[in-house]
Protein backbone atom coordinates (compact mmCIF):
# COMPACT_ATOMS: atom_id res chain seq x y z
CA UNK A 1 0.00 0.00 0.00
CA UNK A 2 1.33 3.46 -0.90
CA UNK A 3 2.16 5.87 1.91
CA UNK A 4 0.50 9.30 1.90
CA UNK A 5 1.84 12.52 3.43
CA UNK A 6 0.83 16.14 2.98
CA UNK A 7 2.34 19.27 1.44
CA UNK A 8 4.03 21.64 3.90
CA UNK A 9 5.45 24.33 1.57
CA UNK A 10 5.28 25.36 -2.12
CA UNK A 11 7.89 27.45 -3.97
CA UNK A 12 7.16 27.41 -7.71
CA UNK A 13 7.87 23.86 -8.93
CA UNK A 14 9.49 22.93 -5.57
CA UNK A 15 7.26 21.32 -2.94
CA UNK A 16 8.28 20.27 0.58
CA UNK A 17 6.85 17.62 2.87
CA UNK A 18 7.68 17.82 6.58
CA UNK A 19 8.35 15.16 9.21
CA UNK A 20 8.44 12.12 6.97
CA UNK A 21 11.01 9.43 6.29
CA UNK A 22 9.11 7.19 3.90
CA UNK A 23 10.35 8.65 0.60
CA UNK A 24 13.62 7.67 -1.09
CA UNK A 25 15.94 9.83 -3.18
CA UNK A 26 14.82 10.26 -6.85
CA UNK A 27 11.52 8.47 -6.11
CA UNK A 28 8.59 9.39 -8.36
CA UNK A 29 5.61 10.76 -6.41
CA UNK A 30 2.11 12.09 -7.05
CA UNK A 31 1.53 15.55 -5.59
CA UNK A 32 -1.82 17.06 -4.60
CA UNK A 33 -5.40 16.09 -5.31
CA UNK A 34 -4.76 16.23 -9.07
CA UNK A 35 -1.84 13.80 -8.71
CA UNK A 36 0.78 15.99 -10.34
CA UNK A 37 3.91 14.04 -11.28
CA UNK A 38 6.97 14.87 -9.18
CA UNK A 39 10.37 13.53 -8.15
CA UNK A 40 12.16 13.56 -4.80
CA UNK A 41 15.35 15.62 -5.14
CA UNK A 42 16.33 16.23 -1.51
CA UNK A 43 15.91 14.54 1.86
CA UNK A 44 16.92 15.83 5.30
CA UNK A 45 16.11 14.67 8.82
CA UNK A 46 12.94 16.76 8.95
CA UNK A 47 12.05 17.64 5.35
CA UNK A 48 11.63 16.00 1.92
CA UNK A 49 11.99 18.21 -1.17
CA UNK A 50 10.15 17.38 -4.42
CA UNK A 51 10.35 18.97 -7.85
CA UNK A 52 7.01 18.90 -9.64
CA UNK A 53 6.95 18.40 -13.41
CA UNK A 54 3.61 20.16 -13.88
CA UNK A 55 2.17 23.62 -13.18
CA UNK A 56 1.73 24.08 -9.42
CA UNK A 57 -0.71 27.01 -9.62
CA UNK A 58 -3.63 26.32 -7.25
CA UNK A 59 -1.75 23.72 -5.21
CA UNK A 60 -2.32 24.15 -1.44
CA UNK A 61 -0.56 23.05 1.77
CA UNK A 62 -2.23 20.04 3.30
CA UNK A 63 -2.88 18.28 -0.02
CA UNK A 64 -1.64 14.67 -0.15
CA UNK A 65 1.70 13.46 -1.53
CA UNK A 66 1.74 9.82 -2.57
CA UNK A 67 4.88 7.77 -3.17
CA UNK A 68 5.23 5.18 -5.93
CA UNK A 69 8.15 3.24 -4.48
CA UNK A 70 10.25 3.61 -7.65
CA UNK A 71 12.17 6.19 -9.68
CA UNK A 72 10.87 8.28 -12.58
CA UNK A 73 10.42 5.88 -15.51
CA UNK A 74 9.36 5.99 -19.13
CA UNK A 75 7.34 3.40 -21.03
CA UNK A 76 9.33 1.80 -23.86
CA UNK A 77 7.53 -0.09 -26.58
CA UNK A 78 6.04 0.15 -30.09
CA UNK A 79 4.34 3.47 -30.78
CA UNK A 80 7.19 5.77 -29.78
CA UNK A 81 8.05 6.58 -33.39
CA UNK A 82 5.87 9.04 -35.33
CA UNK A 83 4.78 10.51 -32.00
CA UNK A 84 5.24 13.76 -30.06
CA UNK A 85 5.77 13.75 -26.30
CA UNK A 86 6.27 16.36 -23.62
CA UNK A 87 9.27 16.31 -21.29
CA UNK A 88 7.91 13.46 -19.13
CA UNK A 89 6.70 11.28 -22.03
CA UNK A 90 3.07 12.29 -22.17
CA UNK A 91 1.76 12.10 -25.77
CA UNK A 92 0.73 15.59 -26.86
CA UNK A 93 -1.68 14.37 -29.55
CA UNK A 94 -3.65 12.35 -26.97
CA UNK A 95 -3.52 15.25 -24.48
CA UNK A 96 -4.90 17.63 -27.11
CA UNK A 97 -7.87 15.33 -27.65
CA UNK A 98 -8.48 15.21 -23.90
CA UNK A 99 -7.74 18.76 -22.72
CA UNK A 100 -7.48 20.97 -25.81
CA UNK A 101 -4.56 23.17 -26.88
CA UNK A 102 -3.07 23.48 -23.37
CA UNK A 103 -2.07 20.69 -21.00
CA UNK A 104 -4.37 20.45 -17.99
CA UNK A 105 -2.87 19.89 -14.55
CA UNK A 106 -2.83 16.24 -13.59
CA UNK A 107 -3.66 15.16 -17.13
CA UNK A 108 -3.01 11.42 -16.87
CA UNK A 109 -2.61 9.89 -20.34
CA UNK A 110 -0.83 6.64 -21.16
CA UNK A 111 2.47 7.26 -22.97
CA UNK A 112 1.64 4.65 -25.61
CA UNK A 113 -1.71 3.74 -27.17
CA UNK A 114 -2.93 0.81 -25.05
CA UNK A 115 -5.69 -0.15 -27.49
CA UNK A 116 -3.71 -0.31 -30.71
CA UNK A 117 -3.04 -3.79 -32.08
CA UNK A 118 0.45 -4.69 -33.29
CA UNK A 119 1.13 -7.56 -35.66
CA UNK A 120 3.69 -9.52 -33.62
CA UNK A 121 6.04 -12.39 -34.41
CA UNK A 122 7.38 -14.37 -31.45
CA UNK A 123 11.04 -15.32 -32.03
CA UNK A 124 11.57 -17.64 -29.01
CA UNK A 125 10.14 -21.04 -28.10
CA UNK A 126 9.46 -22.98 -24.91
CA UNK A 127 12.71 -24.20 -23.36
CA UNK A 128 14.89 -21.35 -24.64
CA UNK A 129 17.22 -19.75 -22.10
CA UNK A 130 17.00 -15.94 -22.16
CA UNK A 131 19.28 -13.36 -20.58
CA UNK A 132 18.77 -9.65 -20.20
CA UNK A 133 18.65 -7.73 -23.48
CA UNK A 134 17.74 -10.70 -25.69
CA UNK A 135 14.97 -10.25 -28.26
CA UNK A 136 11.82 -12.34 -27.79
CA UNK A 137 9.39 -10.71 -30.26
CA UNK A 138 9.30 -8.38 -33.26
CA UNK A 139 6.65 -6.15 -34.74
CA UNK A 140 6.56 -3.61 -37.55
CA UNK A 141 6.42 -0.27 -35.72
CA UNK A 142 6.48 1.71 -38.97
CA UNK A 143 7.08 0.73 -42.57
CA UNK A 144 10.76 1.69 -42.01
CA UNK A 145 11.55 0.40 -38.50
CA UNK A 146 11.07 -3.08 -37.04
CA UNK A 147 10.51 -2.91 -33.30
CA UNK A 148 12.34 -5.57 -31.28
CA UNK A 149 10.93 -6.43 -27.86
CA UNK A 150 13.83 -7.12 -25.50
CA UNK A 151 14.02 -8.78 -22.12
CA UNK A 152 14.73 -6.26 -19.36
CA UNK A 153 18.48 -6.22 -18.55
CA UNK A 154 18.01 -7.35 -14.96
CA UNK A 155 15.92 -10.46 -15.78
CA UNK A 156 16.94 -13.89 -17.08
CA UNK A 157 15.36 -17.34 -17.16
CA UNK A 158 13.81 -20.17 -19.19
CA UNK A 159 10.85 -19.69 -21.52
CA UNK A 160 7.88 -21.69 -20.17
CA UNK A 161 5.06 -20.34 -22.37
CA UNK A 162 4.75 -18.42 -25.63
CA UNK A 163 1.71 -17.00 -27.42
CA UNK A 164 1.01 -17.61 -31.08
CA UNK A 165 2.00 -15.04 -33.68
CA UNK A 166 -0.79 -12.51 -34.11
CA UNK A 167 -2.04 -9.07 -33.15
CA UNK A 168 -1.52 -7.89 -29.60
CA UNK A 169 -1.86 -4.74 -27.49
CA UNK A 170 1.23 -3.41 -25.72
CA UNK A 171 0.13 -4.79 -22.32
CA UNK A 172 -0.86 -8.27 -23.55
CA UNK A 173 1.32 -11.11 -22.21
CA UNK A 174 3.09 -12.86 -25.10
CA UNK A 175 5.90 -14.77 -23.33
CA UNK A 176 6.40 -16.17 -19.81
CA UNK A 177 9.80 -17.07 -18.35
CA UNK A 178 10.85 -18.69 -15.09
CA UNK A 179 13.96 -17.34 -13.35
CA UNK A 180 16.40 -19.42 -11.27
CA UNK A 181 14.37 -18.71 -8.11
CA UNK A 182 11.23 -20.20 -9.66
CA UNK A 183 9.49 -16.85 -10.16
CA UNK A 184 7.38 -16.43 -13.30
CA UNK A 185 7.85 -13.19 -15.30
CA UNK A 186 5.19 -12.19 -17.81
CA UNK A 187 6.59 -10.36 -20.84
CA UNK A 188 4.53 -7.89 -22.86
CA UNK A 189 5.37 -5.67 -25.83
CA UNK A 190 6.61 -2.89 -23.54
CA UNK A 191 8.87 -2.30 -20.55
CA UNK A 192 9.74 0.56 -18.18
CA UNK A 193 13.15 2.08 -17.49
CA UNK A 194 14.37 4.85 -15.11
CA UNK A 195 15.32 7.93 -17.14
CA UNK A 196 18.39 8.86 -15.08
CA UNK A 197 20.05 5.43 -15.23
CA UNK A 198 21.94 4.51 -18.45
CA UNK A 199 20.83 1.24 -20.02
CA UNK A 200 23.58 -1.42 -19.69
CA UNK A 201 25.61 -2.65 -22.66
CA UNK A 202 27.99 -5.52 -23.32
CA UNK A 203 30.92 -3.40 -24.54
CA UNK A 204 31.68 0.14 -25.65
CA UNK A 205 33.35 0.33 -29.06
CA UNK A 206 35.81 2.91 -30.45
CA UNK A 207 34.41 5.74 -32.57
CA UNK A 208 35.67 4.64 -35.99
CA UNK A 209 32.65 5.28 -38.27
CA UNK A 210 31.61 8.84 -39.21
CA UNK A 211 28.06 10.11 -39.04
CA UNK A 212 27.59 11.20 -42.65
CA UNK A 213 25.47 14.36 -42.77
CA UNK A 214 25.76 15.56 -46.37
CA UNK A 215 26.85 18.96 -45.03
CA UNK A 216 30.26 19.71 -46.56
CA UNK A 217 31.80 21.76 -43.76
CA UNK A 218 30.90 19.02 -41.26
CA UNK A 219 31.74 15.88 -43.26
CA UNK A 220 34.99 17.32 -44.59
CA UNK A 221 36.44 19.70 -42.00
CA UNK A 222 34.73 18.84 -38.69
CA UNK A 223 33.33 15.29 -38.80
CA UNK A 224 31.57 13.62 -35.90
CA UNK A 225 31.65 9.87 -35.28
CA UNK A 226 28.67 7.61 -34.82
CA UNK A 227 28.43 7.33 -31.07
CA UNK A 228 30.21 10.66 -30.67
CA UNK A 229 29.16 13.94 -29.09
CA UNK A 230 29.09 17.34 -30.78
CA UNK A 231 28.13 20.81 -29.65
CA UNK A 232 26.56 23.57 -31.78
CA UNK A 233 26.99 26.85 -29.86
CA UNK A 234 25.71 30.11 -31.25
CA UNK A 235 23.88 33.29 -30.30
CA UNK A 236 20.33 34.19 -31.25
CA UNK A 237 19.73 34.02 -35.00
CA UNK A 238 22.92 32.16 -35.93
CA UNK A 239 21.10 29.08 -37.18
CA UNK A 240 21.42 26.47 -34.40
CA UNK A 241 17.94 25.10 -34.97
CA UNK A 242 18.30 25.21 -38.75
CA UNK A 243 21.61 23.34 -38.55
CA UNK A 244 20.05 20.66 -36.36
CA UNK A 245 17.07 20.40 -38.73
CA UNK A 246 19.48 19.72 -41.61
CA UNK A 247 21.36 17.10 -39.59
CA UNK A 248 18.12 15.42 -38.50
CA UNK A 249 16.87 15.30 -42.09
CA UNK A 250 20.00 14.05 -43.81
CA UNK A 251 22.38 12.28 -41.40
CA UNK A 252 22.68 8.53 -41.92
CA UNK A 253 21.29 7.57 -38.51
CA UNK A 254 18.45 5.04 -38.52
CA UNK A 255 16.37 6.92 -35.94
CA UNK A 256 16.20 10.59 -34.90
CA UNK A 257 15.23 11.78 -31.41
CA UNK A 258 14.60 15.53 -31.54
CA UNK A 259 14.37 17.25 -28.13
CA UNK A 260 12.96 20.79 -28.15
CA UNK A 261 14.07 21.82 -24.67
CA UNK A 262 12.73 25.23 -23.67
CA UNK A 263 12.53 26.44 -27.27
CA UNK A 264 9.85 28.68 -28.75
CA UNK A 265 6.57 27.00 -29.59
CA UNK A 266 6.59 28.24 -33.18
CA UNK A 267 9.97 26.55 -33.74
CA UNK A 268 8.61 23.21 -32.58
CA UNK A 269 5.56 23.72 -34.80
CA UNK A 270 7.97 24.28 -37.70
CA UNK A 271 9.80 21.05 -36.83
CA UNK A 272 6.54 19.08 -36.72
CA UNK A 273 5.33 20.64 -39.96
CA UNK A 274 8.61 20.11 -41.82
CA UNK A 275 9.12 16.53 -40.67
CA UNK A 276 5.55 15.57 -41.57
CA UNK A 277 6.13 16.74 -45.16
CA UNK A 278 9.69 15.49 -45.58
CA UNK A 279 10.31 12.24 -47.41
CA UNK A 280 13.14 10.10 -46.04
CA UNK A 281 15.71 9.86 -48.87
CA UNK A 282 16.72 6.31 -47.89
CA UNK A 283 13.24 4.78 -47.91
CA UNK A 284 10.98 7.27 -49.75
CA UNK A 285 8.67 7.13 -46.72
CA UNK A 286 7.62 10.03 -44.45
CA UNK A 287 10.49 11.17 -42.22
CA UNK A 288 8.25 10.95 -39.15
CA UNK A 289 8.27 7.15 -39.42
CA UNK A 290 11.78 7.09 -37.95
CA UNK A 291 11.54 10.16 -35.69
CA UNK A 292 10.56 10.77 -32.06
CA UNK A 293 9.82 14.38 -31.09
CA UNK A 294 9.99 15.61 -27.50
CA UNK A 295 8.50 19.08 -27.24
CA UNK A 296 9.04 20.98 -24.02
CA UNK A 297 8.45 24.56 -25.08
CA UNK A 298 9.42 27.65 -23.12
CA UNK A 299 5.93 28.09 -21.62
CA UNK A 300 5.82 24.55 -20.22
CA UNK A 301 6.81 23.84 -16.57
CA UNK A 302 10.52 24.42 -16.02
CA UNK A 303 11.08 21.19 -14.07
CA UNK A 304 9.81 19.10 -16.99
CA UNK A 305 12.39 20.85 -19.14
CA UNK A 306 15.09 19.43 -16.88
CA UNK A 307 13.62 15.93 -17.29
CA UNK A 308 13.16 16.13 -21.08
CA UNK A 309 16.87 15.61 -21.79
CA UNK A 310 16.90 12.35 -19.80
CA UNK A 311 13.65 11.19 -21.37
CA UNK A 312 15.12 11.70 -24.84
CA UNK A 313 18.40 9.91 -24.14
CA UNK A 314 16.56 6.94 -22.59
CA UNK A 315 14.38 6.53 -25.69
CA UNK A 316 17.53 6.73 -27.83
CA UNK A 317 19.31 4.05 -25.76
CA UNK A 318 16.27 1.78 -26.11
CA UNK A 319 16.46 1.86 -29.92
CA UNK A 320 20.26 1.59 -29.76
CA UNK A 321 19.81 -1.68 -27.86
CA UNK A 322 17.79 -3.00 -30.82
CA UNK A 323 20.86 -2.47 -33.00
CA UNK A 324 19.97 0.89 -34.55
CA UNK A 325 22.11 4.00 -35.00
CA UNK A 326 20.33 6.84 -33.22
CA UNK A 327 21.05 10.57 -33.41
CA UNK A 328 19.80 12.96 -30.71
CA UNK A 329 19.25 16.63 -31.49
CA UNK A 330 19.05 18.47 -28.15
CA UNK A 331 17.90 22.05 -28.71
CA UNK A 332 19.04 23.54 -26.46
CA UNK A 333 21.11 22.45 -23.47
CA UNK A 334 21.36 26.09 -22.35
CA UNK A 335 17.60 26.15 -21.65
CA UNK A 336 18.06 22.90 -19.74
CA UNK A 337 20.88 24.47 -17.71
CA UNK A 338 18.64 27.48 -17.01
CA UNK A 339 16.04 25.08 -15.60
CA UNK A 340 18.74 23.65 -13.31
CA UNK A 341 19.62 27.18 -12.22
CA UNK A 342 16.01 28.12 -11.47
CA UNK A 343 15.33 25.00 -9.44
CA UNK A 344 18.67 25.41 -7.64
CA UNK A 345 17.68 28.96 -6.73
CA UNK A 346 14.33 27.77 -5.37
CA UNK A 347 16.24 25.28 -3.21
CA UNK A 348 18.48 28.12 -1.94
CA UNK A 349 21.62 26.25 -2.97
CA UNK A 350 24.95 28.06 -3.08
CA UNK A 351 25.35 29.33 -6.68
CA UNK A 352 28.50 28.98 -8.76
CA UNK A 353 29.53 30.97 -11.85
CA UNK A 354 26.71 33.16 -13.27
CA UNK A 355 24.25 31.64 -10.81
CA UNK A 356 24.41 28.12 -12.23
CA UNK A 357 24.58 25.33 -9.64
CA UNK A 358 28.04 23.89 -8.88
CA UNK A 359 26.94 20.48 -10.20
CA UNK A 360 26.31 21.81 -13.74
CA UNK A 361 29.55 20.22 -15.13
CA UNK A 362 28.74 16.79 -13.66
CA UNK A 363 25.18 16.91 -15.06
CA UNK A 364 26.48 17.84 -18.51
CA UNK A 365 29.08 15.06 -18.31
CA UNK A 366 26.43 12.51 -17.28
CA UNK A 367 24.33 13.47 -20.31
CA UNK A 368 27.06 13.52 -22.98
CA UNK A 369 28.72 10.36 -21.64
CA UNK A 370 25.56 8.42 -22.54
CA UNK A 371 26.60 8.77 -26.18
CA UNK A 372 28.56 5.88 -27.65
CA UNK A 373 28.80 3.03 -30.14
CA UNK A 374 28.33 -0.28 -28.37
CA UNK A 375 27.89 -4.01 -28.55
CA UNK A 376 24.42 -4.42 -27.06
CA UNK A 377 23.31 -7.15 -24.67
CA UNK A 378 21.72 -8.91 -27.67
CA UNK A 379 25.17 -8.98 -29.37
CA UNK A 380 24.24 -6.47 -32.08
CA UNK A 381 25.89 -3.09 -32.68
CA UNK A 382 24.13 0.21 -32.12
CA UNK A 383 25.05 3.80 -31.39
CA UNK A 384 23.75 7.00 -29.85
CA UNK A 385 25.19 10.24 -31.25
CA UNK A 386 24.42 13.41 -29.28
CA UNK A 387 24.36 16.81 -31.01
CA UNK A 388 23.56 19.48 -28.45
CA UNK A 389 22.84 23.11 -29.25
CA UNK A 390 24.10 25.75 -26.82
CA UNK A 391 22.66 29.28 -26.69
CA UNK A 392 25.22 31.56 -25.00
CA UNK A 393 23.85 35.01 -24.28
CA UNK A 394 25.35 37.60 -26.61
CA UNK A 395 27.32 34.86 -28.42
CA UNK A 396 29.75 34.82 -25.48
CA UNK A 397 31.46 31.42 -25.71
CA UNK A 398 33.22 32.03 -22.38
CA UNK A 399 29.99 31.56 -20.41
CA UNK A 400 29.72 28.44 -18.18
CA UNK A 401 27.43 26.19 -20.27
CA UNK A 402 29.56 26.53 -23.42
CA UNK A 403 32.85 26.16 -21.58
CA UNK A 404 31.73 23.11 -19.62
CA UNK A 405 30.20 21.53 -22.72
CA UNK A 406 33.58 21.83 -24.51
CA UNK A 407 35.07 19.64 -21.79
CA UNK A 408 32.79 16.72 -22.61
CA UNK A 409 32.42 16.80 -26.41
CA UNK A 410 35.05 16.10 -29.05
CA UNK A 411 33.41 18.09 -31.83
CA UNK A 412 32.69 21.82 -31.61
CA UNK A 413 30.79 23.60 -34.40
CA UNK A 414 31.01 27.27 -33.42
CA UNK A 415 28.31 29.34 -35.14
CA UNK A 416 29.29 32.88 -36.11
CA UNK A 417 26.72 35.70 -36.12
CA UNK A 418 28.66 37.68 -38.75
CA UNK A 419 28.43 34.70 -41.12
CA UNK A 420 24.74 34.25 -40.31
CA UNK A 421 23.99 37.94 -40.93
CA UNK A 422 25.83 37.62 -44.26
CA UNK A 423 23.47 34.71 -45.10
CA UNK A 424 26.34 32.21 -45.08
CA UNK A 425 24.84 28.92 -43.90
CA UNK A 426 25.73 26.73 -42.15
CA UNK A 427 27.25 29.63 -40.21
CA UNK A 428 29.99 27.40 -38.75
CA UNK A 429 33.18 29.38 -38.21
CA UNK A 430 36.03 27.30 -39.68
CA UNK A 431 38.63 28.98 -37.44
CA UNK A 432 36.91 28.58 -34.06
CA UNK A 433 35.48 25.11 -34.70
CA UNK A 434 37.32 21.82 -34.26
CA UNK A 435 36.91 18.05 -34.33
CA UNK A 436 39.02 15.57 -32.38
CA UNK A 437 37.75 12.57 -34.35
CA UNK A 438 40.22 12.77 -37.27
CA UNK A 439 42.57 10.13 -35.86
CA UNK A 440 39.67 7.73 -35.31
CA UNK A 441 37.90 8.37 -38.60
CA UNK A 442 40.75 8.75 -41.12
CA UNK A 443 41.10 4.96 -41.65
CA UNK A 444 37.40 4.83 -42.61
CA UNK A 445 37.76 7.77 -45.00
CA UNK A 446 40.86 6.19 -46.56
CA UNK A 447 39.06 2.88 -47.12
CA UNK A 448 35.70 4.22 -48.31
CA UNK A 449 36.50 7.55 -50.00
CA UNK A 450 40.24 7.33 -50.66
CA UNK A 451 43.46 8.74 -49.20
CA UNK A 452 43.11 11.76 -51.47
CA UNK A 453 40.07 12.94 -49.46
CA UNK A 454 42.26 13.36 -46.37
CA UNK A 455 45.00 15.15 -48.34
CA UNK A 456 42.49 17.52 -49.92
CA UNK A 457 40.91 18.27 -46.54
CA UNK A 458 44.28 19.22 -45.01
CA UNK A 459 45.12 21.50 -47.95
CA UNK A 460 41.71 23.18 -47.81
CA UNK A 461 42.10 23.77 -44.05
CA UNK A 462 45.61 25.16 -44.62
CA UNK A 463 44.41 27.67 -47.23
CA UNK A 464 41.63 28.89 -44.92
CA UNK A 465 44.15 29.28 -42.10
CA UNK A 466 46.52 31.28 -44.34
CA UNK A 467 43.65 33.50 -45.46
CA UNK A 468 42.78 34.28 -41.85
CA UNK A 469 46.33 35.55 -41.24
CA UNK A 470 46.40 37.55 -44.47
CA UNK A 471 43.07 39.24 -43.69
CA UNK A 472 44.65 40.76 -40.59
CA UNK A 473 47.14 42.50 -42.88
CA UNK A 474 44.41 43.48 -45.36
CA UNK A 475 42.42 45.15 -42.58
CA UNK A 476 45.43 47.31 -41.74
CA UNK A 477 46.90 48.26 -45.12
CA UNK A 478 44.48 46.96 -47.79
CA UNK A 479 44.73 44.12 -50.31
CA UNK A 480 46.59 46.11 -53.00
CA UNK A 481 49.93 45.87 -51.22
CA UNK A 482 49.90 42.07 -51.21
CA UNK A 483 51.96 40.18 -53.80
CA UNK A 484 50.02 38.13 -56.35
CA UNK A 485 50.74 34.77 -54.70
CA UNK A 486 49.12 36.03 -51.49
CA UNK A 487 46.22 37.55 -53.41
CA UNK A 488 45.71 34.10 -54.92
CA UNK A 489 45.34 32.60 -51.45
CA UNK A 490 42.56 35.09 -50.70
CA UNK A 491 40.78 34.38 -54.00
CA UNK A 492 41.02 30.60 -53.65
CA UNK A 493 39.81 30.88 -50.05
CA UNK A 494 36.80 32.82 -51.34
CA UNK A 495 36.00 29.98 -53.75
CA UNK A 496 36.28 27.54 -50.82
CA UNK A 497 34.07 29.67 -48.57
CA UNK A 498 31.34 30.49 -51.09
CA UNK A 499 31.54 27.51 -53.39
CA UNK A 500 32.28 24.75 -50.89
CA UNK A 501 31.56 25.68 -47.27
CA UNK A 502 28.37 27.66 -47.94
CA UNK A 503 25.42 25.37 -48.60
CA UNK A 504 21.84 25.96 -49.72
CA UNK A 505 19.28 23.92 -47.76
CA UNK A 506 16.56 24.72 -50.30
CA UNK A 507 18.40 23.55 -53.42
CA UNK A 508 17.71 19.94 -54.42
CA UNK A 509 21.37 19.16 -55.23
CA UNK A 510 22.96 21.26 -52.49
CA UNK A 511 20.89 20.39 -49.44
CA UNK A 512 22.65 17.00 -49.22
CA UNK A 513 26.00 16.31 -50.90
CA UNK A 514 27.53 12.80 -51.07
CA UNK A 515 31.16 12.35 -50.01
CA UNK A 516 32.30 11.54 -53.55
CA UNK A 517 31.04 14.90 -54.81
CA UNK A 518 32.65 16.66 -51.85
CA UNK A 519 35.98 15.03 -52.73
CA UNK A 520 35.78 15.97 -56.42
CA UNK A 521 34.80 19.57 -55.58
CA UNK A 522 37.89 19.88 -53.37
CA UNK A 523 40.00 18.30 -56.11
CA UNK A 524 38.88 20.89 -58.69
CA UNK A 525 39.45 23.83 -56.34
CA UNK A 526 42.94 22.62 -55.46
CA UNK A 527 43.73 21.95 -59.12
CA UNK A 528 42.80 25.55 -59.94
CA UNK A 529 45.01 26.73 -57.07
CA UNK A 530 47.94 24.65 -58.36
CA UNK A 531 47.60 25.86 -61.96
CA UNK A 532 47.08 29.49 -60.95
CA UNK A 533 50.15 29.38 -58.71
CA UNK A 534 52.25 28.22 -61.66
CA UNK A 535 50.84 31.04 -63.79
CA UNK A 536 51.79 33.62 -61.17
CA UNK A 537 55.28 32.10 -60.95
CA UNK A 538 55.47 32.65 -64.72
CA UNK A 539 54.76 36.37 -64.12
CA UNK A 540 51.14 36.33 -65.31
CA UNK A 541 49.14 38.81 -63.14
CA UNK A 542 46.37 37.40 -61.00
CA UNK A 543 44.02 40.03 -62.40
CA UNK A 544 44.23 38.36 -65.84
CA UNK A 545 43.58 34.95 -64.31
CA UNK A 546 40.53 36.34 -62.51
CA UNK A 547 39.23 37.94 -65.71
CA UNK A 548 38.84 34.48 -67.29
CA UNK A 549 35.83 33.80 -65.02
CA UNK A 550 37.09 30.34 -64.09
CA UNK A 551 36.99 31.17 -60.36
CA UNK A 552 33.29 32.07 -60.58
CA UNK A 553 32.63 28.89 -62.58
CA UNK A 554 34.08 26.74 -59.80
CA UNK A 555 31.98 28.60 -57.24
CA UNK A 556 28.84 27.42 -59.06
CA UNK A 557 29.80 23.72 -59.14
CA UNK A 558 27.49 22.96 -56.21
CA UNK A 559 24.49 24.05 -58.31
CA UNK A 560 25.62 23.15 -61.82
CA UNK A 561 26.61 19.51 -61.17
CA UNK A 562 23.72 17.21 -60.11
CA UNK A 563 24.45 14.67 -57.40
CA UNK A 564 23.50 11.83 -59.76
CA UNK A 565 25.85 12.95 -62.56
CA UNK A 566 29.26 13.40 -60.94
CA UNK A 567 31.01 12.59 -64.23
CA UNK A 568 30.40 16.23 -65.13
CA UNK A 569 32.99 17.21 -62.53
CA UNK A 570 35.74 15.50 -64.49
CA UNK A 571 35.13 18.00 -67.30
CA UNK A 572 36.02 20.93 -65.03
CA UNK A 573 39.69 19.93 -64.94
CA UNK A 574 39.81 20.11 -68.73
CA UNK A 575 38.09 23.53 -68.69
CA UNK A 576 40.57 24.89 -66.13
CA UNK A 577 43.55 23.66 -68.14
CA UNK A 578 42.18 24.95 -71.47
CA UNK A 579 41.32 28.37 -70.00
CA UNK A 580 44.71 28.89 -68.40
CA UNK A 581 46.64 27.40 -71.35
CA UNK A 582 44.87 29.88 -73.62
CA UNK A 583 46.00 32.70 -71.34
CA UNK A 584 49.62 31.59 -71.78
CA UNK A 585 49.22 31.34 -75.56
CA UNK A 586 47.65 34.82 -75.76
CA UNK A 587 50.56 36.22 -73.79
CA UNK A 588 53.07 34.66 -76.22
Amino acid sequence: MNNINVIYGINGPVVTVKDTKIFSMMEMVYVGKDKLIGEVIGITDDKTTIQVYEETTGLKPGEPVEGTGGPMKVCLGPGLLDNIFDGIERPLKAIEEKSGAFIERGCNVSALDENRLWSTKIVVKVGDKLVGGQIYAKCEETSIITHKCMLEPNISGEVVWVANDGEYKINDVIVKIKDNKGNIHELTLCQYWPIRIPRPVQERLPSTIPLITGQRIIDTLFPVAKGGAASVPGGFGTGKTMTQHQLAKWCDADIIVYIGCGERGNEMCQVVDEFSKLIDPKSNKPMTERTVLIANTSNMPVAAREASIYTGITLAEYYRDMGYDVAIMADSTSRWAEALREISGRLEEMPAEEGFPPYLPSRLAAFYERAGRVNTLSSSQGSVTIIGAVSPQGSDFSEPVTQNTKRFVRCFWALDKSLAYARHYPAINWINSYSEYFGDLDPWYSKNVGDSFIRYRKKIASILSQEEKLMEIVKLVGADVLPDDQKLIIEIAKVIRVGFLQQNAFHKDDTFVPLEKQKKMMKMILHLNKRARRMIAASIPISKIMDTGIFDKLTRIKYDVPNDNLEMLDDYKRQIDETLDKLIQDRV
